[in-house]
């Protein structure tokens, strides 16, 4: 499965931290690329506008209509299966070429991209949906001026597009400051289980290296997805191991391994459990689907 880079879509020249295109555009011109199931390095956000179609991300499946906008991190693995008349506005950037302008701000502290677990889609109303096409259109234009700074005038309405969306995304109703520090320690979990759920699958010890109980940490994740810290574990786990599955050849006691599981049938046993299907039943199932569509 292909990771890409921004460098692997340059459009105006050699600039590999921003990228900005109308997606009818984009997709006339990578189209050999986007629509199998690939990776990337970078965040992107995409606005449609008009046509339809299929959006899939790690797996779960989305409709694209006008007025849905996707935004995904670095890491997810997607593809579009998307109508001859598609349109609407697609922006990639680098975590460095936002958080390198803000003093304080991460690109990661907006809730849409805090986890890999909250939902990659925001359905607009009308009006709303007609508000942000402008400041996509207005970003898309700035790329292309080459004005004086213009990269600084970027990321700057690239910001006020981001607290836009967030304000959708997070209702005033729910955006309190004791939300903000719970969302912060989401943040940090995600963070300590993206790079250690291999090797670390115990609740406690994700607790006691974010100095606070076990009690603590697991009412947080009820708060924040309705999901206890094990759930959260185990998610990321079977997330992986559904890549490997399908993007591998990998045999099941493979991956298992891979995956810190010294009982294959153990790992069956809890992929089983979150999937309803056994692993081997899920990687048939998944290219029959795909082999159907296509």
């Amino acid at each position: 499965m292909p990771i890409y880079d921004i460098a692997d879509f340059k459009y105006l020249g050699s600039e590999s931290d921003f990228y900005a295109n109308t997606f009818a555009e984009h997709i006339l011109q990578h189209e050999h690329m986007i629509l199998a199931p690939h990776g990337h390095d970078f965040y992107l956000s995409v606005l449609f506008t008009r046509g339809s179609g299929i959006h899939e991300v790690d797996f779960q499946t989305f409709d694209i209509r006008p007025g849905y906008i996707f935004l995904l991190s670095p890491g997810q693995v997607h593809h579009w299966r998307v109508s001859e008349d598609i349109d609407g506005y697609i922006i990639f950037h680098k975590k460095e070429f936002y958080d390198l302008n803000f003093t304080y701000e991460r690109i990661e502290h907006f809730p849409f991209f805090a986890s890999s677990q909250h939902a990659p889609i925001i359905q607009l109303r009308k009006e709303q949906a007609t508000a942000l096409a402008v400041q996509f259109r207005l970003i898309i234009d700035e790329y292309k001026s080459k004005y004086l700074m213009h990269f600084q005038k970027i990321c700057s309405m690239l910001n006020v597009l981001y607290v836009d969306l967030a304000r959708i995304y997070l209702p005033a109703r729910r955006t309190n400051k004791h939300k903000e520090i719970q969302l912060a320690h989401m943040l940090r979990l995600n963070e300590l289980i993206d790079g250690n759920f291999k090797d670390i699958k115990s609740p406690a010890n994700y607790a006691k290296n974010m100095f606070m109980s076990e009690k603590n940490l697991n009412m947080i994740c009820k708060i924040i997805l309705n999901k206890t810290v094990s759930i959260v574990i185990t998610d990321r786990v079977i997330l992986e191991a559904k890549r490997m599955l399908i993007h591998t050849n990998l045999n099941v006691v493979q991956i298992s391994l891979d995956l810190g599981y010294m009982d294959n049938s153990y790992f069956t046993r809890v992929f089983k459990k979150t999937t309803g299907e056994t692993p081997l039943e899920f990687r048939d199932n998944y290219r029959r689907r795909r082999l159907k569509d296509e």
